[in-house]
């Protein structure tokens, strides 16, 4: 019979089921997620799922898209979704030159959340080395993302195959605008957002710094706001202050700034800002040291993070010295 896996038209021999076709592709199970026909196949159902003449295949895996002394120093640590994290430094995954950079930026990072995009598996390689295999789900929060996604329907099913691969169901939504300025479509995220949440995925979600927007996403149920500040990969850095500020002040729940920042500065201005966190990626990846640059964000973040707990002194138009004028000779 002749079926199409990952788009590709393959003859394949009957009977088969989806766990002997996985094995017949020398792909490990427990490392993918599977659709039959637009449906997720439960993994428990790998070997009791028959294929028949023209269906089609989609499997997926995951690709690169602990308490510190910080901890002691914040009364009041990042908290998503009701899970408290020492560190307030999301990280990608994607655009190190391999895994093992991956891994060892992380690690410098200090971050404990880190995005995954999904990505269909390399039929022609399936023993490829994959993310998991370098960044350790157990040790670190993955968080499944919808890179690449220009509609809702792309996204809520994306983050569906997402849950089917890990079981994870804090996840980062985006729905892209257009290819150019890789901004938020609001009307698709807020239709995207509205189904996860209803489907009982905890939603981090990416959107502009518009505070009417941000709250609109709150209310619908989302567990953190992810204002951009700057377009994805830019490295501009916050461009819009102003708003970032009133969407903190008016948030229940985290803000974490997404996007745009391209060094340690900027994300110290987010911090000051009051934002609970930040995510980054290419800041660090296409450093010419991306250890050393993940290594500066992570210091960056907690010094932000003091200064605005510190509370920062009032600006003043004229100069004011430090020293006492009494006893001057």
């Amino acid at each position: 019979m002749d079926i199409t896996i990952n788009g590709e038209r393959r003859a394949v021999p009957t009977p088969q089921t989806v766990e002997t076709l996985l094995e017949s592709l020398g792909i490990d199970g427990r490392k993918v997620a599977v659709e039959l026909n637009v449906e997720i196949v439960p993994r428990s159902a790998y070997g009791d799922t028959q294929l028949g003449n023209g269906d089609r295949v989609e499997i997926v895996h995951f690709i690169g898209g602990g308490a510190d002394d910080m901890a002691s120093l914040d009364p009041d640590p990042l908290e998503v979704a009701g899970v408290r994290y020492a560190s307030r430094l999301v990280v990608g995954t994607g655009k190190y030159k391999d895994f093992e950079e991956t891994a060892r930026a992380i690690e410098a990072s200090g971050a404990e959340i880190v995005t995954v995009a999904v990505r269909r598996v390399n039929l022609s390689d399936p023993a490829s080395p994959m993310l998991v295999d370098y960044v350790d789900p157990k040790k670190y929060t993955y968080l499944p993302n919808t890179a690449g996604c220009y509609t809702a329907a792309d996204a809520v099913r994306t983050l569906r195959l997402a849950r089917e691969g890990g079981g994870w169901d804090l996840v980062k939504l985006e729905v892209l605008g257009d290819e150019k300025t890789l901004y938020p479509d609001m009307p698709g995220t807020i239709e995207a957002a509205e189904s996860l949440v209803a489907d009982g995925f905890k939603v981090m979600v990416y959107c502009t710094d518009d505070p009417i927007q941000a709250k609109r996403l709150e209310d619908i149920g989302c567990v953190a706001i992810m204002p951009l500040a700057a377009p994805i990969g830019s490295g501009l850095g916050i461009q819009n202050p102003v708003n970032i500020r009133l969407i903190v002040e008016q948030s229940k729940v985290p803000v974490l700034v997404d996007a745009g920042v391209g060094t340690a500065s900027d994300a110290t201005v987010a911090m000051e800002l009051g934002c609970d966190g930040v995510l980054m990626n290419t800041a660090i990846a296409e450093a010419k040291d991306p250890i050393a640059m993940a290594r500066a964000m992570k210091l960056a973040i907690e010094s932000g993070r003091l200064a605005y707990l510190a509370g920062r002194m009032a600006k003043k138009r004229y100069a004011d010295p430090s020293s006492p004028l009494a006893g001057l000779i």
